[in-house]
């Protein structure tokens, strides 16, 4: 697990990292399609504008095929907070990419057991996520995964906690009663078997949890301290998220060069 450290370009970085792979990937045509895992949230919005950017400039998502990482439950897929709603406004509306390469997860869907089984069949049957991109909520969960998820937890139907739903309130006027308190999600073990993870953090409300995942041991009460043992993980936080790091963490765990 690597930290970057950054003033406030954590979008930008995250997007470069994202336009880097995927040129990687056309110029070696391993396999047909780049899979590219992806969320949703107020720190999001920057990535997608760069990357929507980089698209302008003549990056290529012919070759990609992505996976949202979440979704809530009963919400109308064409409702304004749907993730379904905020991938198109921020990102796919703005890009050339054919419908059939993007998935997110239906909430509606008559079975939602069936549809997390076959989600996560969906993602094997692409050869597993290469870069999988994701943020982190001030209880440490990824994705939905709330505190207490098993760590070699799949796709599945979750139950929402009384913070996630008093943070995700802002969305819906302020107004909890309006928030969903269920949502699908990829597991933290499917978050565990892609290639390569990035955590985005911004912001002081993020402190608490970097803390628990570079300063504290694995545990289910801190979600994100699962990736303490993945093999090839990137957290991009500016300096209000990272600063309850020590000094010595953010040297042990510092990396330069992350682009090239």
């Amino acid at each position: 697990m690597y930290l970057i450290e950054t003033e406030d370009n954590v979008g930008f970085l995250t997007a470069s990292y994202i336009k880097n792979r995927i040129e990687t990937f056309v110029s070696t045509k391993s396999k047909p399609y780049f899979v590219l895992a992806l969320p949703t949230g107020g720190t999001s919005v920057d990535l997608y504008r760069n990357l929507v950017k980089f698209h302008q400039e003549g990056l290529s998502f012919d070759k990609v095929v992505t996976f949202n990482l979440d979704e809530y439950v009963g919400l109308p897929e064409n409702h304004p907070e749907s993730y379904h709603s905020f991938m198109a406004k921020n990102f796919f509306d703005h890009i050339k990419i054919q419908k059939e390469q993007i998935n997110i997860l239906n909430g509606n869907a008559a079975d939602l057991y069936k549809e997390c089984a076959n989600y996560e069949e969906k993602i094997k049957n692409y050869g597993g996520i290469d870069l999988l991109i994701g943020g982190i909520g001030q209880n440490g969960h990824i994705a939905f995964n709330e505190p207490e998820s098993a760590f070699d937890s799949s796709t599945r139907v979750v139950n929402l906690t009384s913070n996630t739903i008093a943070a995700n309130a802002r969305f819906f006027n302020n107004d909890i009663s309006l928030v969903p308190t269920r949502a699908l999600t990829v597991g933290l073990g499917t978050i565990m078997n892609a290639k390569e993870v990035i955590i985005m953090a911004t912001g002081p409300k993020k402190a608490q949890a970097l803390y628990h995942a570079f300063e504290d041991k694995q545990s289910t009460a801190w979600p994100v301290t699962v990736l303490q043992k993945h093999p090839r993980t990137f957290i991009i936080a500016d300096k209000a998220a990272a600063a309850e790091i020590s000094k010595t963490t953010k040297q042990n765990y510092g990396l330069c060069s992350f682009i090239n």
